[in-house]
């Protein structure tokens, strides 16, 4: 089997600041990988980078996911300092919010498809089509993938109706583009978190919680770094056979 070797290559993790990012990008560094930590909050970008090995051989960056533009600055920034475009790709940058479907707002609607499902799809056809252009690599080993859906993108969860749309879309899209972009020697696929402890899951309401946690075989949240590395897990290429995969890690919830 072969190892998770990254050496040499260069990794975009988005909402690189915190929760899951945060411990892709420890991990990748770990694994010898450039990671770009990329965070709408540029302070937390850099406190990640801070905590990872031999920081000075890594970048920390502003970057919205909703705007084009920015992506394109960090490509730019990855090709100054690395010398090409990111090989490996994880979108991590989500926002949640709690609400009654029949209170949720247009403005709080489009935030949440602009963030979750637009920039998901943003970010990856601007890094796919750099990483395209300068013809680097060629059969399935070019680059990887990793989308960040959650099992409520396949289960549905209470006054998350529009999260719930979202991260269904990021299923539904990591499977069309997987299908698209596998000939073209990229490997795209996703997984579906449940609970996790991270600052976004913080404002959870205590009885989703405790509804959420009683109908889970483990019955407690996962760790950041749990899903972590099952995201470095299908970057690598130990998981070479695996395109369009959407893989829970959820303890169990919702089988």
């Amino acid at each position: 089997m072969a190892p998770c070797d990254f050496n040499g290559q260069v990794a975009l993790v988005t909402g690189g600041g915190g929760g899951i990012g945060c411990a892709v990008c420890l991990l990748l560094a770990q694994e010898g990988a450039h990671v770009m930590v990329t965070d709408i909050n540029l302070e937390a970008a850099r406190q990640t980078l801070s905590k990872l090995s031999s920081p000075e051989k890594h970048l920390a960056l502003n970057m919205d996911v909703t705007q084009q533009s920015s992506v394109e600055g960090a490509i730019a920034a990855s090709r100054d300092r690395y010398g090409v475009s990111p090989s490996l790709l994880v979108n991590s940058a989500g926002i949640a919010h709690i609400s009654p479907f029949l209170d949720i707002t247009r403005p709080q609607l489009d935030k949440m498809i602009d963030v979750n499902l637009k920039g998901t799809f943003l970010v990856t056809q601007v890094v796919t089509r750099a990483l395209l252009e300068e013809g680097r690599g060629s059969g399935e080993g070019r680059g990887a993938i990793v989308n960040i859906s959650s099992i409520a993108g396949k289960a549905g969860f209470p006054d998350h109706s529009h999260y719930v749309a979202t991260k269904g879309g990021v299923i539904a899209f990591t499977k069309a583009c997987a299908t698209e972009m596998a000939k073209k020697g990229i490997r795209v696929n996703c997984v579906l978190p449940g609970y996790v402890a991270t600052p976004l899951t913080e404002g959870i309401d205590q009885n989703i919680l405790k509804w959420y946690l009683n109908k889970t075989p483990l019955g407690r949240p996962a760790n950041p770094a749990e899903v972590a590395e099952v995201i470095v897990f299908l970057l690598s290429r130990r998981s070479s056979y695996m395109v369009g995969s959407c893989l829970e890690v959820s303890g169990g919830a919702d089988m």
